[in-house]
């Protein structure tokens, strides 16, 4: 059985999976055309100043090198690899490479959060990526080596970040709100050369690209990663793995909503496989005995009076 609190921790956490499900909605109907670097350098940097400003905190001791590998797993590496996944790549085939990240999770949890592998989590893994498959792949689907080892890359980069995350918490005295803010701008700053250096300034910004620059940097990252290393906090790292399956489904329905992309039966029973694999993969409570079977406790002695 699962308690109440982890799954309105799930259900919390998931949201912010979907609001990357919109990434792609919004990147190609209102942003600047061919400029990844720059949206993800966009996303990233101003929603971590705010935080920055808003909690004036910085990190402190051993968290200035941690919070540099967070930021650039859980932000700046992992937004690069994607974005040249997603060059190299059909969308599909990009989303089924970063769909391994659980099994990757499951892995290093074992080894650096010592969690036990049981075939419950298989199961999960399997069922998810396969889910993912039919959701997203098409018969005529590409494959690119480059595209393949940067998705692969990129999934790699979110596990660790996931993983790391959970194993070293946060600074005591540090709250969620500074957490977040330090890697949402070391992720920004890592992008950022790389942006103008590849892609330049672009000649004009429209109100229509500002307004989706507005909403990938304030709700898709700042509220987003808020959700997100909450989430991390709060649930087991596999389970919170799992709920990034929440992305390609959102994306896949915004498509049909939004933009009336078509949506097969296959499509509708990936999706169902994709809620089935997420749902194994929670966390459940321990069972208790029924109470015809629990031992009987003592009855108390009466202690000698003095």
């Amino acid at each position: 059985m699962k308690s109440a609190n982890s799954v309105l921790d799930a259900a919390l956490t998931a949201v912010a999976p979907a609001i990357w499900g919109s990434t792609y909605l919004v990147t190609t109907e209102l942003l600047p055309a061919d400029r990844p670097l720059l949206a993800a350098a966009v996303r990233a940097l101003p929603a971590g100043l705010v935080l920055l400003a808003a909690t004036r905190a910085l990190p402190q001791g051993i968290w200035w090198w941690r919070a540099v590998v967070l930021g650039l797993l859980n932000i700046g590496a992992f937004f690069c690899l994607l974005f040249v996944a997603a060059y190299h790549l059909p969308g599909g085939v990009a989303a089924l490479m970063v769909s391994a990240q659980p099994m990757l999770v499951l892995v290093l949890s074992a080894m650096l959060l010592r969690t036990r592998i049981s075939g419950r989590h298989l199961v999960s893994c399997a069922l998810g990526a396969a889910g993912v498959a039919m959701l997203v792949l098409r018969p005529d689907a590409g494959v690119d080596a480059i595209g393949v080892l940067s998705g692969l890359g990129g999934a790699a980069c979110m596990a660790a970040g996931v993983v790391l995350t959970k194993r070293w918490g946060r600074p005591e005295g540090a709250s969620l709100l500074a957490f977040t803010g330090w890697q949402l701008t070391v992720g920004g700053l890592a992008v950022l050369p790389l942006a103008l250096l590849v892609e330049g300034v672009p000649g004009h910004v429209s109100g229509t690209n500002l307004a989706g620059f507005a909403y990938l940097s304030l709700v898709g990252a700042l509220l987003a990663y808020l959700i997100w290393f909450r989430g991390i906090e709060r649930l087991p790292a596999l389970a919170v793995s799992f709920l990034g399956f929440a992305s390609p489904l959102a994306a896949a329905v915004l498509g049909y909503v939004v933009l009336g992309q078509g949506f097969s039966v296959l499509q509708a029973a990936g999706a169902v496989v994709i809620v089935v694999a997420v749902e194994l993969a929670q966390p459940r409570s321990p069972r208790l005995p029924p109470a015809e079977s629990r031992p009987a406790s003592s009855p108390s002695l009466p202690t000698p009076s003095s």
